[in-house]
């Protein structure tokens, strides 16, 4: 999953480690994130939203799978 949380946080004036404070995570987590080495838990991704005034799919985009396509499961 990607997401624009470093040029959001960076539009805004806001550094890591107050990003980081705020949301009562690491430093360490926030570099992470941006660099997407890490997928938040979707409950961080609720604070991470709220915190910017923001959907979370205006921070993480979804990436679909590698055909494209999104699987759908039928009903019987």
């Amino acid at each position: 999953m990607k997401n624009r949380l470093e040029e959001i946080r960076k539009s805004r004036g806001i550094k890591q480690e107050e990003l980081a404070r705020d949301l009562a995570v690491s430093r360490q987590t926030i570099g992470s994130l941006e660099n997407g080495r890490y997928n938040p838990s979707i409950m961080l991704a609720f604070k991470i939203a709220r915190y910017f005034n923001m959907l979370i799919e205006d921070v993480f985009i979804y990436e679909e799978g590698q055909n494209g396509e999104v699987q759908k499961h039928e009903e019987m």
